[in-house]
């Protein structure tokens, strides 16, 4: 946990923690400056994996150049590949959401770029978006074209023959009804938009196409669907194909040959070099669904095929654009067929990559180049399919939920969509940061929550869909399946439990040994999960799901894609023990109940109606019970999937008898987590659609946190030894904010002074880090944390006794506890928030001249300080603060203070030195220089030659003794030394003082000719009347006239 330091001197007031409520230091002068300040400075850093991406909705390249490829992700954003995949940026980091649904390159002019947001497929798990968007600069910056409440669009056409006139089909809210869906037509480049088809506000357009030679011919797919937080239905008359002629203007729905009744949902192409040829593969009542083919632009339709996997989920059907027989089709696995549909590649045709594929695009220009767009990620074919390629060299992930472990480094788990779950150290000690390579998948299936076992951290608790959880041992490989099992009774034979998709594991902090896993009751294990009890009755409503309806109709096995993707309704979504007792335990459900427990389970008090103002059913994403106060929990309702997508977070002081909305200053985007900070009862952090968000008063404001892309963030945890905050974000992998110390100091009140402030300095280890080269290629790489001290201050608007000049700095002097100056660095003296790393090591023995590299073996370093507790001083203008700063020794290692000493002693001696040789050689070198131009002087003035010779001589033994002195170098010598934590061995120090014995009389040398012989030899040159000319005198000017 996080203690105070006892300091080694009195340090100024304004670093004593006062008992100043956090809400008044927020409201004091310049409290939002301050906040805003800190948040400016702090960076969050990104830890992958790549290893596994996530879903990606659209594929779209240059057919001028295919090596520049842009894909949309389903929460992830847009991102850009200039060299096929070789290295990605994103392009999406800032806009207002992240999901995605259609990218469009514009290929007359590839810089012009449409993207419509908010994935089309339907999950459970789908994010919605914001509306369309377009760039002109290729993805430089962005352009909000509106269309917001579409919420999912699924595919834009763009006239060729004009970039300002676009279609876009918009699917609509997938969690209600609205108006804003069908087909939309701009022709003014989005600054206007008018809807040219709707059916009804249940049906929007799920897909999209335009004839290539003829843009006023396009074909819609009319999807009617609708999701609710119970299940899923589709159909009901509004699902069909449109054809429009003119542009737009009108439409006709297509019937002839397509199946009759239900139809649910539909994809569509048109083949590129003939557009009487359209396929469309439709989901449709008993035998309808399958594949259909039109030879007369939509007149008429033949059934060619049945296949048609899992069409709420994928339904994508592509025509290679250079051959009319060969199709592609999406689905779990991807079916190819060479004969128009007749018969298909047995088994995957993009075998060895991942599977449940949503997006394909076919080279126009060489028909054997694909890319493939699935839950994995990105892939590529450069043979027709026959071997792909996977992408997986940009960190895509989509996390639901994280956990950490108390290792040093710490490591980090977490559950991927549709991509097991996985573990890695927080940091590596490689030069090259985490790789893919320092990834450990641990569990299979779609994966969720993974929590460590409170006293072996190899026992790991994790979990896949619908409650399949097992017991993982990280040492030795050792897996066992846990899931509760229920027993058959009496009253009912075929008793089972229902498990939520995402079904909550909790592991206890006050009993080693005990696990909760959440159905429909809470189970409980008190021998890690051998066997297991029953700790609740049904804790949810018992809502017989098949007695509601969607869209106004009875769900029934005749709907089309019944419940697909919500196994069961009336589950539980989150466990919370309290970590003050083990007997207080929180329970949320997906049909809305807040039950609460104080004793261990043997009572349930359901606590939601004391709520005011909360809507009936509201599913319970989060419940965080208090570290500092037992009465006091809070809780996140998330109602987007009741089409709400307002901010439901609510405290209680009081074991949930009365309850206030700490909402305000949210914005409308649903709630995924929020966390209290351990040592900071105000603190709290906020993880949503959009990204993360902070309080400092126990949510009475709310500030966005900056310097993180804009991504749904599922999860977060604070991890509570090492104060950093670790997200789980749905779409970019896992991010991690190093020590939270600056925003723990706010929330606790601390009285913070507004010349200079110094934050607390967390601890710096000296790690023992491997050697070895960095030879990657392209594979992905995350950075850690700076090696070192992290020293963090802030200047306030007088820091400096007013603005100070640009490039003005501060000075950062470290010493020891008696007071001896180890390092003096710089730093801004700009008003704001800074950071300096101090890298644990004295002051370098040289600094290298300038544009000198660090050579083979890095830049000259000092000696590694000793481990113990060191003084940072500040000097910003007239203002002076301090801090203490602890170092340690690598964990990992026995510390032997004696042998620290002898190997810091010998590292110093070294040290100083390899100061001493750098000064000589750099002598050398100047003098070299010099006796080279003299000698040009010498030549040119046809000077004796015995002086010539006397020059020459001089540079030859300068030469000699330049060698000599290298070989003196101890710059490798001292690194061997600092290698391990004993004490040098013989050899070294042997080394060592040779090297005292060598290197004064050489330096003696080098000063000889400094002193005497080189100046000796000037003399000479000037008696012979050798000097340099120059040149003739320039004539001084006279003026002339006014």
């Amino acid at each position: 946990m996080f203690r105070a330091k006892p300091h080694l001197r009195c340090i100024l007031l304004a670093f004593l923690v006062t008992l100043v409520p956090a809400a008044l230091a927020a409201q004091s002068t310049g409290g939002a400056a301050l906040l805003d300040d800190v948040l400016s400075g702090l960076e969050f850093r990104e830890l992958g994996p790549a290893i596994m991406g996530g879903r990606v909705a659209d594929i779209d390249a240059v057919e001028t150049n295919p090596s520049v490829i842009y894909v949309g992700l389903a929460t992830g954003g847009v991102w850009r590949t200039d060299n096929h995949g070789m290295t990605w940026r994103p392009l999406f980091d800032e806009q207002p959401c992240s999901s995605v649904g259609d990218v469009t390159v514009f290929q007359s002019n590839p810089n012009v770029v449409w993207v419509g947001t908010g994935e089309p497929q339907n999950r459970q798990s789908s994010p919605y978006g914001c509306g369309v968007f377009r760039t002109t600069d290729g993805g430089r910056t962005w352009q909000d074209l509106g269309l917001t409440e579409t919420r999912h669009v699924s595919r834009i056409q763009v006239d060729p023959r004009d970039p300002d006139v676009a279609y876009v089909a918009a699917v609509g809210h997938l969690w209600g009804p609205n108006s804003e869906r069908g087909v939309y037509r701009t022709r003014d480049g989005g600054r206007t938009w008018e809807r040219v088809l709707f059916v009804n506000e249940s049906t929007g357009a799920i897909d999209l196409i335009m004839d290539p030679a003829d843009p006023n011919t396009l074909f819609a797919a009319m999807y009617q669907r609708q999701r609710t937080v119970f299940g899923f239905a589709a159909g009901g008359g509004g699902s069909g194909v449109y054809r429009t002629t003119d542009g737009g203007d009108s439409w006709t729905e297509l019937t002839d040959g397509l199946p009759e009744g239900d139809k649910g949902r539909i994809g569509l192409d048109v083949y590129r070099r003939d557009g009487n040829l359209v396929y469309a593969l439709v989901e449709a009542t008993g035998s309808g669904s399958g594949l259909y083919r039109s030879r007369d632009r939509g007149e008429s339709w033949e059934k060619v095929s049945s296949r048609n996997p899992r069409p709420m989920y994928f339904s994508q059907v592509r025509i290679d654009p250079n051959n009319p027989d060969r199709i592609y089709v999406g689905g779990v696995q991807l079916s190819i067929s060479d004969d128009a549909g007749k018969t298909w590649w047995e088994g995957d045709a993009a075998e060895g990559v991942h599977v449940d594929h949503h997006a394909l695009w076919v080279d126009p220009s060489n028909s054997l180049h694909v890319l493939l767009g699935s839950d994995g990620g990105v892939s590529s074919t450069l043979d027709g399919g026959r071997k792909w390629r996977m992408h997986n060299n940009f960190a895509i992930g989509q996390f639901y939920e994280i956990g950490v472990d108390m290792s040093d480094p710490y490591r980090v788990c977490g559950g991927l969509q549709d991509n097991s779950s996985w573990c890695a150290p927080n940091h590596t000690l490689t030069q090259y940061g985490v790789m893919n390579r320092d990834w450990v998948d641990v569990w299979g299936g779609d994966g969720f929550f993974n929590q460590f076992d409170l006293e072996d951290p190899n026992i790991l608790y994790t979990e896949s869909q619908g409650g399949n959880s097992g017991r993982v041992n990280l040492a030795t490989g050792e897996v066992q399946n846990i899931r509760p099992a229920a027993r058959p009774t009496a009253e009912d034979e075929d008793r089972d439990y229902r498990f939520n998709w995402n079904a909550p594991i909790a592991v206890s902090s006050h009993a080693p040994g005990t696990v909760y896993v959440g159905g429909n009751h809470v189970m409980r294990s008190r021998d890690r999960g051998r066997t297991w009890e029953e700790a609740s009755p049904d804790l949810t409503r018992r809502i017989d799901r098949d007695t509601l309806s969607i869209m106004g109709a009875p769900v029934t096995d005749e709907t089309l894609s019944r419940n697909d993707g919500t196994s069961s309704y009336g589950n539980i979504t989150v466990i919370e023990e309290s970590p003050l007792d083990e007997n207080l335990i929180w329970v949320g459900t997906d049909d809305g109940n807040l039950q609460v427990t104080t004793d261990g389970g043997a009572t349930w008090n359901n606590v939601v109606g004391r709520i005011n103002r909360l809507p009936q059913r509201s599913y319970v994403s989060r419940i965080e019970a208090s570290a500092h106060e037992a009465g006091r929990v809070y809780v996140a309702f998330d109602r987007h999937y009741d089409d709400d997508y307002a901010p439901y977070v609510f405290l209680s002081e009081d074991f949930g008898q009365s309850w206030r909305s700490i909402a305000a200053g949210l914005p409308d985007w649903s709630v995924n987590v929020i966390r209290e900070h351990p040592e900071a009862e105000n603190l709290l952090f906020l993880g949503n659609e959009v990204g993360v968000f902070v309080s400092v008063d126990r949510g009475r404001s709310w500030s966005r946190m900056g310097n993180l892309p804009t991504v749904p963030v599922d999860d977060a945890v604070i991890h509570p030894r090492d104060n950093d905050l670790v997200l789980g974000t749905h779409g970019r992998s896992i991010w991690i904010l190093d020590d939270l110390g600056p925003l723990v100091q706010i929330a606790n009140g601390a009285a913070l002074a507004q010349g200079a402030h110094f934050f607390p300095i967390p601890d710096a280890t000296e790690w023992f880090r491997p050697g070895g080269w960095p030879f990657w290629g392209d594979e992905f790489s995350a950075a850690g944390p700076p090696d070192g001290a992290v020293i963090r201050y802030r200047v306030g608007p007088d820091g400096a006794g007013g603005t100070p000049d640009a490039g003005a700095r501060a000075r950062l002097v470290v010493t020891t506890a008696m007071g001896e100056t180890v390092r003096e660095l710089e730093g801004p003296a700009e008003p704001g928030f800074h950071q300096v790393v101090w890298d644990m090591r004295e002051t370098p023995p040289f600094e290298p001249e300038p544009g000198e590299g660090g050579g083979f073996f890095g830049a000259p370093q000092g000696a590694l300080v000793l481990p113990g507790t060191y003084l940072v001083r500040l000097e910003v203008g007239s203002h002076v603060v301090e801090e203490e700063v602890s170092v340690r020794m690598d964990p990992r290692v026995e510390v032997d203070m004696a042998g620290l000493r002898a190997r810091h002693a010998a590292a110093r001696s070294a040290a100083t030195l390899s100061g001493t040789v750098r000064a000589a050689q750099n002598a050398i070198r100047r003098m070299s220089d010099q006796l080279r131009e003299a000698a040009a002087l010498m030549k040119e003035a046809e000077a004796d030659e015995a002086l010539r010779e006397r020059a020459e001589s001089l540079a030859e033994e300068l030469d000699s003794l330049r060698a000599e002195v290298q070989r003196a170098n101890l710059g490798r010598a001292a690194r061997g030394i600092e290698g391990n934590a004993g004490p040098p061995t013989a050899d070294e120090l042997w080394a060592i003082d040779r090297a005292w014995e060598e290197v004064p009389p050489l330096v003696e040398r080098v000063n000889e000719f400094i002193s005497v012989r080189v100046p000796a030899l000037y003399q000479a040159m000037d008696a012979a009347g050798v000097r340099p000319d120059p040149g003739e005198l320039v004539e001084v000017p006279r003026r002339r006239g006014g």
